[in-house]
């Protein structure tokens, strides 16, 4: 498991967090000059187009996230869901979040990208293994080929739930030989490290940003609990040749 700085990039004026690996890029946007991705109003729409432009890119995928478990192939007719998979170059597919955790994916041998929205539902339904699941089915992809790049989300300091909610979790065998809690804060990306490697992702393959949406103040993101419905990061990826 890889614990690294992200390489900052500016945009303009705004901050985004960069990754590179092979053919695939891993970008994550921040709160920085208040960059909002807030689909819904003007402004986020405006950013999503804009997305094109900076990273020249053909077209943007993302879906309307519903907390749940459905993984959606790029250009699917059904919009609803929260990870999207393609194998197109110059495609981007992303997520919104504001303290949920984003996954990036990247299959180095068949160039296969997916982005993964896992808030705590989507946590315990193990929506990043059902995205992984698909794309072994439709793309032929092998676990040991997987890059996953787990993205600023909020972090156990932070995320204080009721113990019903920390019981749920512990009621899955999957966690009984780990610490996904400490009193009454969850630790999501302990889950979500737990789930990859079950299904047979490499522990050096995994690289985390470290970053928490509500503490962080270098770069600042979005916080719905700290700050209400205010605004959205945008994490996504895309394939291009080198």
């Amino acid at each position: 498991m890889c614990l690294m700085n992200f390489e900052k990039i500016n945009v303009g004026a705004y901050t985004f967090l960069k990754l590179e690996f092979k053919n695939a890029n891993f970008i994550f946007s921040t709160g920085e000059n208040h960059l909002n991705f807030n689909k819904n109003i003007y402004e986020g729409k405006k950013n999503l187009n804009n997305i094109k432009r900076w990273f020249s890119l053909e077209e943007v995928g993302y879906l309307n996230q519903i907390h749940s478990n459905i993984v959606r192939n790029f250009k699917d007719e059904d919009k609803e869901g929260d990870a999207i998979i393609t194998n197109k170059f110059n495609i981007a597919v992303g997520v919104f979040t504001a303290d949920c955790v984003p996954i990036l994916l990247y299959d180095k041998e068949n160039e296969v990208v997916a982005a993964v929205h896992s808030g705590w539902r989507g946590t315990y339904e193990k929506i990043v293994i059902h995205t992984i699941n698909k794309m072994k089915e439709n793309y032929n992809t092998k676990t040991e080929n997987i890059i996953a790049s787990i993205g600023p989300h909020i972090k156990e300091c932070c995320y204080e739930v009721s113990y019903e909610l920390i019981n749920k979790f512990k009621e899955d065998k999957i966690y009984n030989d780990y610490n996904i809690s400490y009193n009454r804060n969850l630790n999501l990306e302990a889950c979500i490290l737990v789930q990859l490697s079950n299904i047979g992702v490499k522990n050096e393959n995994i690289v985390r940003a470290n970053l928490c949406t509500m503490c962080s103040s270098d770069p600042k993101f979005y916080s719905y609990r700290e700050e209400g419905d205010i605004g959205r990061q945008f994490s996504f990826v895309y394939l291009n040749k080198q």
